[in-house]
């Protein structure tokens, strides 16, 4: 689709807004990005919701991660982040709601913002927080484990499911509480391992700084 770049508004700790720009990387889209803390205070920004990331194409506007890296593939050239078939396609759409239904919280917000991110930035953390979401990461990483198994998603052609998952799936790891318990899933664990190494996953990678964890 021609027309002018994109234009992608997220908060550069957001692991969403990573899914983002890893998508918009697999497809070599050009684009512009605004910054946008949805944490600051009164900072509504352009999501009705006050969240991150939007993303802007001419005069369409669109927000929520999934549609977002829907519209991406769909709208542009580039490699397809959609498998062909009824089941993969319906493998990806599962990875991506296991990741907003399940994963999110115990893995982002529990683990890694209170063993990571808040510690690095002299912020209130809580270990029984952190304690809450190792207890619930083990439910997630075992039905992403069978999935890799599987073999439709996850297991070698890089998807709109790798897209959404490399980010949480960083983070978690970045814990070393969650890079010990990922281990523990060596199919989960060897996606990652190769999936870490991909340009697109690379070249988003953030060093850490103000704000927070935000979708």
């Amino acid at each position: 689709m021609s027309g002018p770049a994109p234009i992608l508004t997220g908060f550069r700790q957001s692991v969403y807004t990573r899914v983002v720009r890893i998508a918009l990387a697999e497809k070599g889209v050009a684009h512009d990005y605004e910054e946008h803390d949805p944490f600051a205070p009164d900072a509504q920004g352009p999501h009705p919701f006050g969240r991150v990331p939007v993303l802007r194409h001419g005069d369409f506007r669109i927000y929520e991660t999934a549609a977002i890296t829907d519209y991406i593939d769909r709208a542009f050239d580039g490699p397809a982040l959609m498998p062909e078939g009824a089941r993969p396609a319906a493998r990806v759409a599962q990875v991506i709601g296991i990741v907003d239904a399940y994963g999110y919280w115990p893995l982002v917000r529990q683990v890694y913002s209170h063993a990571v991110y808040r510690p690095a930035l002299g912020e209130p953390c809580s270990s029984d927080i952190i304690t809450e979401g190792l207890a619930s990461a083990p439910r997630v990483l075992c039905a992403l484990d069978s999935l890799v198994e599987e073999g439709l998603v996850l297991a070698g052609g890089f998807t709109r499911a790798d897209c959404h998952l490399a980010p949480m799936i960083a983070a978690f790891s970045d814990a070393p509480q969650g890079a010990a318990m990922l281990g523990d899933f060596p199919r989960l664990a060897a996606w990652w391992a190769a999936a870490r190494e991909r340009p697109s996953v690379m070249s988003t990678q953030t060093p850490l700084s103000p704000g927070g964890p935000g979708r």
